[in-house]
């Protein structure tokens, strides 16, 4: 059934925050947290950065399963079976810290906390796709990612901040231990509530679905080979500023960082990083949903370059007042939010539409992930290479071909006048 005839899901903010709070809580433990730990013990940034983006292909793989979770009646199951996997997952890893060779035994755990958070994001991702129209899917997509993110900022906030505090008292490893039994803690008492607030859209049709057939009839699509040349050249100068840009801000000033605390990072994201993001996010689809996606998009692609030329210009100015720094990434994250939204819908409105909407969201997130993956991978050994400075000004040339790609790929016809916004 196509998305625009689907009808609207009943109360769609009584699941939409816990829903994506938790699929972002999952995806930033393993890509953005375990790293920042990492520096903490020790770990060189080309070691953090490539063994993080190893980790973080299981989001770029993941469609070699998508049918799996295509044949699931109900994707609800799949869902809460995969939230609790993950409370499981950050209890081991708390208890991997506190082993002699804790890095190769965290590292393990990271490996099933991606592989089964990546198997969520599919179902997950189809749960949405199924409840709501087309219409709400723009108008709540702003929603999604806000709370998609504001995990990113329960984590990189109010975490870090713990974190740096915890440190000074029982040490290093004893502090990331309890922080992640903390979080294993929440990501269950989630998962019990998601078991009973998602909606449960079935799938309708009982026949049985091959992955051949998945695979074939996405790339039938017209225009796909600039659909997925698109989505990776998107996230290019993205996966590498977001890697690096926090390190940036923890990084000694001798080193040429800001040599901010784990505290201090941690207030910075948990406040007005928190706030702005969120902002970004709302607005963000709001606008794209009045304005229509093909209208939007070199808008939300040139918000997508706020955060690069905001780290460029701190690596520039050095800031030491932490009111500065506080207010550069309120900026960012706003951006961050703001623009982000426009290639969540950009899969969701013009690659994932057809017989196969659930694993082809996951074929088109799975691409999203690759180059964001690819991106992050390189990026601790271009940093190593070039400095912050010089580092931060590429992530901006790297902003450039996306914009220039708009003039070539397929987008949605536009909105003849823009319309309401739904309730």
């Amino acid at each position: 059934m196509d998305a625009a005839a689907k009808p609207a899901a009943a109360s769609p903010m009584r699941w939409i925050p816990s829903l994506y709070f938790v699929q972002g809580l999952q995806f930033f433990v393993v890509m953005l947290i375990a790293g920042l730990m990492f520096k903490q013990m020790g770990v060189a940034n080309d070691q953090i950065a490539r063994w993080t983006g190893l980790i973080g292909l299981a989001w770029a793989f993941k469609p070699l399963w998508s049918p799996l979770v295509e044949l699931a009646r109900s994707k609800k199951r799949v869902v809460v079976a995969m939230q609790f996997s993950g409370a499981v997952g950050l209890g081991l890893l708390a208890l991997a810290l506190q082993a002699s060779n804790f890095f190769a035994l965290s590292i393990a755990v990271l490996f099933f906390l991606a592989y089964a958070s990546a198997t969520h994001d599919i179902a997950c991702d189809g749960l949405y796709m199924g409840s709501l129209d087309a219409k709400r899917q723009a108008a709540y997509a702003g929603w999604q990612g806000a709370f998609f993110n504001a995990s990113k900022f329960l984590t990189l906030g109010g975490l870090m901040v713990l974190a740096g505090r915890l440190e000074t008292r029982m040490g290093v490893f004893n502090a990331w231990s309890l922080i992640f039994a903390l979080l294993a803690g929440l990501l269950a008492l989630l998962a019990a509530w998601n078991a009973r607030a998602l909606p449960n859209p079935q799938r309708l049709s009982g026949e049985p679905v091959k992955l051949g057939e998945i695979v074939a009839d996405f790339l039938k699509k017209p225009g796909i080979w600039k659909m997925v040349l698109f989505i990776v050249i998107f996230r290019l100068a993205e996966g590498q500023v977001q890697t690096i840009g926090p390190l940036f801000l923890i990084e000694p000033r001798g080193a040429g960082g800001l040599g901010l605390t784990s505290e201090q990072v941690g207030g910075v994201y948990g406040t007005v990083g928190t706030a702005a993001f969120l902002v970004g996010s709302i607005l963000g689809g709001y606008f794209t949903s009045w304005l229509g996606l093909k209208r939007a998009m070199p808008v939300l692609v040139l918000m997508m370059a706020v955060p690069n030329a905001v780290f460029w210009g701190l690596s520039l100015a050095m800031p030491t007042s932490i009111w500065t720094i506080g207010a550069a990434v309120g900026v960012e994250m706003f951006g961050y939010g703001f623009g982000f939204v426009g290639m969540i819908l950009y899969i969701m409105q013009v690659v994932a539409p057809g017989r196969y909407q659930t694993a082809h969201y996951a074929l088109g997130s799975g691409v999203m992930q690759l180059g964001f993956i690819l991106s992050k991978t390189l990026s601790g050994d271009i940093q190593v290479a070039m400095g912050y400075q010089h580092f931060f000004l590429w992530t901006l040339v790297c902003g450039v071909p996306a914009l220039l790609l708009l003039l070539w790929v397929p987008m949605p016809r536009p909105n003849p006048t823009p319309e309401p916004l739904p309730a």
